[in-house]
């Protein structure tokens, strides 16, 4: 793992990479029914499970590799595992929080098994996993209920338990990066940090991926043309209050387009000590929810992203597949990545 972790901060020194595009979009693509999401032990569960896309790591795990090595293919260096909802808070609207653990250790599982396959064909471009962590579908800063402001419908404790518990299945898993992405609510990704530094304490494991530890990437969400985040964070705002912890990368996804998304990861691009991802979606959704921008449409607006030397990490977000990552591959060859602060440390480390 040491070793995978050396080669990652020596690869972003020299290049930008790849992160892969959308789970969500991918499997849409599959024609699946509610038997596709049943294991075994699952054939009598009372409630609904289709559209639980983290279950199909379970239940089909033939379709999650699959869409791993198609964005191997298009040139991805890092996937995400298909845990976006594997905590128990977010798997208690299926009846499913005993599952959580299991979902993030079969998730990392075949993330990892697919990355080694593609790292083993060609060792000059070895291939990460990168264990994906949702926001959850509660905030700890906002109330739902319009009637009583200070009601929330979850505390920091409850996430930080539900979120290590995420963490020891994705690390048990064989996972290289933890990724806290599309973050609407800074008081969440607080508790998925402490649920980390927490789980590497308790294993012994250093938090400075520096000094070996597993390195930790951060990604809001700017969700409208605010420029702020659900809980009401300026881009410069967000990257102060998440910049207690040594990270890999702080960056921004989802909710917006490449376009839109410009002037807020310039903010980040000037400020942050630590290497920079976006990963737009591609584009606006349309009025049916869809999402209508090609990939070379998209690419080309990345493009300014590139450039201007913003980048260290870019990928794709809701709508994107692997003809958007590989034509942001393509592209990012073209480019140099952002330096950074965190170069200057590596070097002097070693």
């Amino acid at each position: 793992m040491q070793n995978r972790t050396e080669t990652l901060l020596k690869l972003l020194q020299e290049r930008i990479l790849i992160l892969d595009g959308a789970m969500g979009t991918m499997i849409q693509r599959y024609t699946l029914t509610e038997e596709d999401f049943r294991t075994p032990e699952l054939k009598d569960h009372p409630k609904a499970l289709k559209g639980n896309n983290d279950l199909l790591s379970l239940s089909r795990p033939d379709i999650i590799k699959a869409i791993h090595a198609e964005y191997f293919e298009a040139g991805a260096d890092i996937i995400e595992t298909n845990t976006f909802s594997g905590t128990t808070i977010a798997q208690a609207d299926y009846g499913l929080e005993k599952l959580a653990y299991a979902i993030n250790f079969e998730s990392a599982k075949l993330a990892r098994e697919v990355a080694d396959e593609f790292t083993a064909k060609n060792p000059e471009k070895p291939r990460f996993v990168a264990g994906a962590m949702g926001p959850t579908n509660r905030t700890a800063s906002i109330s739902p209920d319009v009637n009583d402001p200070g009601y929330r419908a979850v505390t920091f404790d409850e996430l930080a338990t539900a979120y290590a518990e995420q963490v020891r299945g994705l690390l048990d898993g064989g996972v290289d990066i933890l990724l806290v992405e599309t973050i609407f609510d800074t008081l969440n990704a607080k508790a998925a940090l402490y649920a980390i530094q927490d789980v590497f304490e308790e294993r012994g494991l250093p938090l400075d991926p520096r000094e070996g530890g597993i390195p930790i990437m951060i990604s809001g969400t700017i969700t409208d043309a605010s420029g702020r985040t659900l809980s009401g964070q300026t881009t410069e705002a967000f990257l102060i209050s998440v910049s207690h912890v040594p990270l890999l990368s702080v960056g921004l996804n989802c909710a917006l387009g490449a376009k839109e998304l410009r002037p807020y990861l310039k903010v980040l691009s000037n400020k942050a000590p630590f290497f920079v991802s976006a990963y737009p979606n591609a584009g606006l959704p349309n009025e049916f929810g869809a999402y209508d921008q090609g990939a070379n449409e998209m690419a080309d607006q990345v493009r300014d992203f590139m450039k201007e030397g913003m980048l260290n990490i870019v990928g794709g977000c809701c709508g994107t597949t692997p003809d958007h990552i590989k034509a942001l591959a393509k592209m990012a060859s073209e480019f140099q990545p952002r330096k950074t602060e965190s170069e200057e440390v590596i070097e002097t480390a070693d």
